[in-house]
């Protein structure tokens, strides 16, 4: 029997990043860079004026003072957007929004409270330094810099800095495509009539929205009956467009698992029992020609729900190009006593309260499905331990972490 630790070791093994895509700018949200992005242009890409005012000749407002001003004729007016239809010549100015190219012949940019504010004609009311609020072209950016590093998560702030740049389209490790199969006779789709025999197929349902959650593009297959031909059928429809499959159900060993039965065959797939509780019957390998990783998970929603957080979210993770890690667990107190087991360790639902700076937790009582949509935490109970009491520090599993 594996340790936890073994088994995600296992599953990791052969994961890497998946290989660089050019995506659209907006498409990169939240992907991890591939490669170094250069900047396509300079930023500014131009000189222009920090403020607005009058673009001017240093030289001409030397000799400036508030009661002696200097007159310049305005001789243009140019908002952002556009550019001047003639130079500053020696004694004019012309009227400059923020963010318009700088005019031919001008030095320097007055403010509008350094000057009258005139139109036809402007006094400048002090003197002004060459170069006064002018963004000089490349002063942020140099055109083919480097201006985001590979490993950066791409968020809102450096999807401005790319667009600024020039950039619409970036290479980024892009979201792994993950299928997930429900396989069973006994599962229909949510809202179908259930008749004696019959359930919902809520693992699949909730195995494809995890996968969502932790950054992939899911797609949700079946339920599949439990006939060997069907399911070989599902799967090979489903590689075509899987960098993983997950499959649910099917994965101890008696005589009406197909999804064993199947896959044993195939002979890349290994099912193994794992030293946990939920969910220790485990099964993972990789199928077809392109060796897509597949996990095998058990039909229970709370054992495949441990699963997927223990050795499915850290592939996930893996091939979006971050380092897998383990699973996020942090300290906290417990406010009810639980029971180990002797051989097994085990992830007891829990729900957390915030009491000041201390997280307390408590094991969730409700059973089967509504007490894991009353679960917060998973509470790390050691193999061996026989109780924890009420009051002691314990370590929980907070699910969506890496």
């Amino acid at each position: 029997m594996r340790t936890v630790e073994e088994h995600r070791a296992a599953v990791l093994e052969r994961i890497t990043g998946l290989p660089a895509l050019d995506v659209p700018l907006l498409d990169s949200l939240g992907l991890r860079l591939a490669e170094p992005v250069t900047a396509a242009w300079p930023l500014p890409p131009f000189d222009s004026a920090a403020i607005v005012g009058y673009a001017v000749r240093a030289h001409d407002c030397f000799a400036a003072q508030r009661d002696r001003p200097v007159h310049l004729d305005v001789v243009d007016d140019v908002p952002a957007g556009y550019r001047a239809s003639v130079p500053v010549a020696p004694g004019t100015a012309i009227r400059i929004g923020a963010g318009a190219p700088l005019p031919e012949g001008a030095d320097a940019i007055v403010g509008v409270d350094g000057t009258d504010d005139g139109r036809a004609q402007v006094g400048i009311l002090g003197p002004v330094a060459r170069g006064s609020a002018i963004r000089r072209a490349g002063s942020e950016v140099a055109g083919g810099a480097v201006v985001l590093e590979p490993g950066v998560v791409v968020g809102p702030r450096e999807v401005a800095l790319l667009a600024a740049t020039g950039l619409s389209r970036v290479p980024v490790r892009p979201r792994p495509r993950v299928v997930v199969i429900s396989t069973g006779t006994e599962l229909v789709e949510p809202g179908a009539a259930l008749t004696p025999g019959l359930i919902a197929d809520a693992s699949g349902y909730m195995l494809t929205a995890a996968a969502t959650e932790a950054g992939a593009i899911a797609f949700r297959a079946g339920p599949v009956t439990d006939e060997p031909k069907a399911l070989l059928e599902t799967l090979n429809d489903q590689l075509v467009r899987a960098d993983l499959v997950v499959t649910t159900g099917g994965v101890a060993a008696d005589t009406y698992d197909t999804v064993r039965s199947v896959l044993a065959r195939l002979g890349s797939v290994r099912f193994t029992r794992v030293a946990v509780s939920p969910g220790s019957a485990q099964g993972h390998g990789h199928l077809g020609a392109d060796q897509v990783p597949i996990f095998t998970l058990p039909g229970s929603p709370l054992s495949a729900f441990v699963a997927f957080e223990l050795f499915v979210r850290p592939v996930i993770r893996c091939m979006l190009g971050h380092e897998p890690g383990d699973p996020g667990v942090r300290s906290a107190t417990l406010d009810s006593p639980i029971e180990g087991h002797p051989t097994l360790r085990r992830y007891v639902p829990a729900r957390a309260m915030a009491r000041g700076d201390d997280l307390h937790v408590a094991e969730v009582t409700a059973p089967g499905l509504l007490g894991l949509g009353s679960t917060d935490v998973l509470i790390v109970v050691p193999a061996g331990t026989e109780r924890i009491h009420t009051g002691a520090t314990v370590q929980v599993l907070m699910p969506g972490t890496p």
